[in-house]
């Protein structure tokens, strides 16, 4: 599972004071973008003909973990907070820990998809507390290991929910014209007014993430045909190859729905965590993988904006979301490189840059 500290959950409550849990908002803030770039890479590494059911799955997980982000970002506002996002130290190292996580123990890399990468690294970001068994239709699923001695991100949620509670008379809330709103449905991106609304915001990244305790799904209440799996269970659908329903005795859940089929050849082999300076100056590969990197800090300082008093810019971040796509074709497929046109492969794919470039000012590349 994502291992948090326990110390790093112990001084969270220890907070006294609304200025002390803007820290821990700011590493909310972190922490959901952290997994975009790892969830965003194995997604466009499939290749658009096939792999669709999965690259379709983490789609929707990549949108929500925007919102997560969303919402910790409004929540920090609204109680007087300034999101920091457009500085070197916003970005993971990849490879390495996640914010919050310990040491060696969880290494996330920039990597092109596969059935371990999802069930050793994406599985292991979301687990809850207490999965729920998911069994095979005619024989259980291997059962769970001895209990956790870390912290889960929902645990880590959970703490922030309760020093809201506790710290209800210290906390001013307001700002809301500062608050991101509008690019999400209103029943999961809503304004941040007071401490009931923050923990009900809280709860939709909790439940999006993990699920309920009882139920692999978002929203318990959704008739049957609209129920969304949690960000954990849409990993371990996708390593069992097969959808989550529950079973037919009727006791838990299975893996008894539609087949989600995955050919590995239908993955661009591109090098993991690759960086610019991997590739010679002025050569091709050098201009496109630098081109993505300032691309991409353009986006963070749209998004640094839009969280700053400017929540119009969170228009010019989704074209800068769309750019990041369109110049990923490039990076990924070889036969799209000058010298390729004719569908030649003797490129490899460059792959994608996840790293800082000062754009802070306006300037982008040429």
């Amino acid at each position: 599972m994502f291992k948090i500290d326990p110390k790093f959950i112990q001084d969270l409550l220890n907070v006294t004071t609304p200025a002390q849990l803007h820290f821990y908002l700011q590493k909310a803030i972190e922490l959901e973008h952290s997994t975009i770039p790892p969830y965003l890479t194995a997604m466009l590494s499939l290749k658009p003909t096939t792999n669709r059911e999965i690259s379709q799955l983490i789609h929707g997980i990549v949108m929500e973990e925007m919102l997560h982000m969303t919402i910790s970002a409004n929540i920090l506002i609204a109680i007087g907070g300034h999101p920091r996002i457009n500085t070197p130290g916003f970005i993971p190292k990849y490879p390495g820990p996640l914010p919050m996580s310990i040491g060696n123990d969880l290494i996330v890399g920039i990597e092109a998809f596969s059935l371990e990468l999802a069930r050793d690294t994406f599985m292991a970001i979301e687990e809850p507390t207490d999965p729920i068994p998911i069994h095979e239709l005619r024989r259980l699923y291997a059962a769970g290991q001895a209990g956790p001695q870390f912290h889960t991100i929902g645990e880590f949620y959970d703490s922030i929910k309760l020093k809201l509670d506790e710290l209800r008379d210290q906390l001013q809330f307001g700002q809301l014209e500062q608050q991101v709103l509008g690019y999400f449905p209103p029943k999961v991106l809503f304004p941040i007014t007071d401490v009931d609304s923050a923990q009900a915001a809280i709860d939709v990244i909790i439940t999006q993430g993990e699920g309920t305790h009882s139920m692999p799904y978002q929203d318990p209440n959704a008739p049957e045909k609209l129920q969304d799996l949690a960000h954990y269970y849409k990993f371990e659908s996708i390593v069992h190859q097969r959808g989550i329903t529950p079973c037919p005795e009727g006791d838990g859940y299975c893996f008894g729905g539609k087949p989600i089929p995955f050919n590995p050849e239908g993955v661009w082999p591109m090098p993991p965590t690759p960086k610019p300076e991997d590739y010679p100056e002025n050569s091709q590969e050098r201009t496109l993988i630098e081109r993505f990197a300032y691309s991409y800090s353009s986006l963070l300082n749209s998004l640094h904006r839009a969280f700053n008093g400017e929540p119009g810019q969170m228009d010019a971040a989704i074209g800068l979301m769309f750019d990041l796509k369109v110049l990923s074709a490039s990076l990924m497929n070889p036969s799209m490189l000058l010298g390729n046109e004719s569908g030649q492969t003797n490129k490899p794919p460059i792959g994608l840059a996840f790293v800082y470039r000062n754009v802070q000012n306006g300037m982008g590349y040429d």
